[in-house]
């Protein structure tokens, strides 16, 4: 059964950085997409980071663009997400996930279709 786990979670100050890492009971390299979402106090959940497999430039969200990074670490078998320049708004609950079938329908977005769920990490920006 393939599984998602979060960490790297906590506080940090504005300004500050923070690499979040999920790892997977699957191969990183496998999964026909890749994402972190995040989910901040009193919003949807949202796609900030995401990627799907054959070459394709990652997805950012207006508000992460230049200061977020989505990366697989295969040697690891991670996914990451680099975070720098952090800012309060950048609060919330941190989610990464998968596409871990093909879509007979087509992926118009990186971000669409994930199947599999890791149970989030809480990310704090405050001073």
């Amino acid at each position: 059964q393939l599984s998602l786990v979060e960490s790297g979670g906590g506080s940090v100050q504005p300004g500050g950085s923070l690499r979040l890492s999920c790892s997977t009971s699957g191969s990183i390299g496998d999964y026909y997409g890749v994402g972190w979402f995040r989910q901040a106090p009193g919003k949807e959940r949202e796609g900030i980071a995401c990627q799907s497999s054959g070459g394709y430039d990652p997805y950012y969200s207006a508000s992460v663009q230049g200061r977020f990074m989505i990366s697989r670490d295969r040697i690891k078998n991670t996914l990451e997400l680099e975070m720098d320049n952090l800012s309060p708004e950048d609060t919330g609950v941190y989610y990464c996930a998968a596409r871990t079938r093909t879509v007979v329908v087509g992926v118009s977005s990186a971000c669409a279709y994930m199947d599999l769920w890791g149970k989030g990490t809480t990310v704090t920006v405050s001073s």
